[in-house]
């Protein structure tokens, strides 16, 4: 048996290579990819801006569904044969791939695999930044910064079955309307006029209890003034920059906490807790149809740059997705 995978040789060079699959050690399985997501944080891994763990496999991807294939001692809950989908510490962009049971989610007989490789960042990325981090009631409101995204698409939907208003933004008005689809009870066009002259006229802004941005820089500021007193807001990505000029007074005078996060530098006992939470609170809605993965695109395993160049473009509305069945 080989195992074929993308090997990154230079940020704007992929190669398609192959070697023996790696054996599962205790607590792991051994899964057979059938899709991989595509997230920004590979994007990074590829040009160097996402280290990569000393104790992680040094091939991109970290989300996959297939099916189990061995297992390690202690991972007998799930045989040979199950469908599962899993986050993984690198190496998804491949045939085959190494998860531990804990991080990994039995697949819902409605859902089907391509559907299964859009579940795992995106549903430890909100549980863990919405609801651990962000505090999310049910009576609360909550922005969701990049509706159209995988993690936005999702998360819209977690929120409002969370029992939350949901409020979220996207560019242009076609992403907009597929974003409203989701469920959103508004949606912004960050294209068109400053985002905070249409939250201000909508009554929104001043009472957000909870900001899921990931897109930093100058939206630093305005997340600020959108908070509601005592609002929580939690930077997850930085596609408008590193840096931001921000009015500390903003802070002080709403008491607002600003934090963030990055799946690789969320602990093993912050991650475990999260899928045992999404596999109480979460995975029965996906069972039940509630919670549906948009796909936008998939690609051949071999064509990830492609698929790398079009989440770039940022033309998509939910997941782009990687073909491993090579």
């Amino acid at each position: 048996m080989q195992r074929t995978y993308i090997d990154i040789e230079s940020p704007e060079s992929l190669r398609v290579r192959t070697d023996t699959p790696p054996q599962p050690g205790p607590g792991e399985v051994l899964i057979d990819v059938h899709y991989a997501g595509v997230n920004r944080a590979d994007l990074l891994q590829r040009v160097g801006l996402y280290p990569v763990p000393a104790d992680a496999s040094p091939i991109m991807g970290l989300e996959v569904a297939g099916t189990v294939i061995a297992n390690g001692t202690g991972s007998e809950g799930l045989l040979p044969g199950r469908r599962v989908c899993a986050l993984v510490a690198g190496g998804g962009y491949a045939t085959h791939a190494i998860a531990r049971v804990d991080h990994c989610l039995a697949v819902p007989d409605n859902i089907s695999l391509v559907e299964a490789a859009a579940l795992p960042e995106a549903l430890l990325t909100v549980w863990h930044n919405v609801v651990v981090l962000g505090q999310l009631r049910a009576d609360q409101t909550a922005l969701i910064h990049g509706g159209s995204s995988g993690i936005g698409s999702l998360g819209i939907q977690m929120a409002k079955l969370l029992g939350a208003k949901v409020l979220t933004t996207a560019g242009g008005p076609d992403k907009c309307a597929k974003v409203a689809a989701l469920g959103a009870d508004a949606v912004f066009d960050y294209r068109a006029d400053p985002l905070l002259a249409q939250i201000e006229a909508a009554g929104y802004a001043g009472a957000i209890d909870v900001i899921l941005d990931m897109a930093g820089g100058d939206f630093t500021q305005l997340n600020l003034d959108l908070a509601a007193p005592d609002g929580r807001i939690v930077c997850i990505g930085m596609m408008r920059g590193l840096k931001a000029e921000i009015n500390l007074f903003t802070i002080l005078q709403k008491r607002l906490h600003l934090t963030g996060s990055t799946l690789r530098g969320m602990g093993l006992d912050e991650k475990v807790a999260a899928f045992v939470a999404i596999r109480q609170h979460m995975l029965g809605y996906i069972a039940g149809g509630r919670i549906k993965p948009v796909i936008h695109a998939q690609f051949p395993l071999e064509d990830a740059m492609a698929a790398h160049h079009a989440m770039q473009a940022g033309a998509h509305v939910g997941k782009l997705v990687l073909n491993c069945q090579v």
